[in-house]
């Protein structure tokens, strides 16, 4: 059974920091990108990073570049999101997702989904 779990989430000042973690299992992670998605309070869900062993990684919106980066334990199967610097704009339900097509490039394919977790950024 392919499963993701998301975790990390929570309350932080502007200008702070999060580490959010995916723990994937159920699939061989190696061959797999994993990404990570954002859904702002009625707004549409966005792409925000992604990762693959044989693609590296690959920014899906510019308004993090600089702040946010990702990058995989694959011993662990488990995949980060450092979040620095963060804004009041950044508050949103963070997922993390999966797909057997290895190339980050795009957004879609993404077929298998975490639960999400709560990232709330106050002024």
């Amino acid at each position: 059974e392919v499963q993701l779990q998301a975790s990390g989430g929570g309350l932080v000042q502007a200008g702070g920091s999060l580490r959010l973690s995916c723990a994937a299992s159920g699939f061989p992670f190696d061959d797999y990108a994993i990404g990570w998605f954002r859904q702002a309070p009625g707004k549409a869900r966005e792409g925000v990073l992604c990762i693959s062993s044989s693609h590296g990684s690959t920014y899906y919106v510019d308004s993090v570049k600089g702040r946010f980066t990702i990058s995989s334990d694959n011993a662990k199967n488990t995949v980060y999101l450092q979040m620095i610097s963060l804004k009041p704009e950044d508050t949103a339900v963070y997922y993390c997702a999966s797909k057997a097509d290895p190339v980050c490039t795009t957004t879609d394919w993404y077929d298998y989904w975490g639960q999400g977790t709560l990232v709330t950024v106050s002024s």
